[in-house]
């Protein structure tokens, strides 16, 4: 297991990748720009966001399987059902919007190029290595589920 793997728990990763949104902001202010509904776009974005996550907490708490990202091993159910039928990742989906919208927020063309870089950061440091571990634990079951729902969308 690299040593990256299921070690930065990805609240923290969101936290780091928007203080550096905000950095990239406030640099080359030729990248800025003026879009009359961005606020409104950022908060609609931020709770659609905050909408997924949630949904996707609720459907682990009521499976009663771990929400730890740091512990995968510990689930005890496979959850397919609720956001799950759409998305295999929704609390991860959801700080992604969240990062979106506050791209849109800081209205600066930089921090939008973050958010692909903290997907795939979280696909191969975080993702990947959960998706290893369902796949041992819950086999062919898993396995049909990864061929009926994307990754992200």
């Amino acid at each position: 297991m690299n040593a990256l793997e299921l070690k930065i728990p990805p609240v923290a990763q969101v936290i780091i990748t928007a203080a550096v949104m905000y950095g990239a902001s406030k640099t080359i202010v030729s990248l800025q720009f003026d879009f009359d509904r961005s606020n409104t776009l950022a908060i609609g974005l931020s709770i659609i966001g905050l909408c997924s996550g949630v949904m996707g907490v609720a459907q682990f708490k009521k499976a009663q399987t771990t929400v730890n990202p740091h512990t995968p091993e510990k689930a005890t159910n496979l959850v397919t059902n609720g956001i799950y039928r759409y998305t295999r990742n929704p609390m991860y989906l959801g700080l992604v919007f969240i990062l979106l919208g506050w791209a849109f927020y800081l209205s600066h063309f930089l921090p939008f190029i973050l958010v692909p870089v903290f997907m795939i950061y979280m696909t191969r440091f975080q993702i990947q290595p959960e998706e290893k571990m369902m796949a041992q634990k819950f086999g062919r079951e898993y396995q049909a589920y990864l061929s009926r729902v994307r990754r992200w969308i």
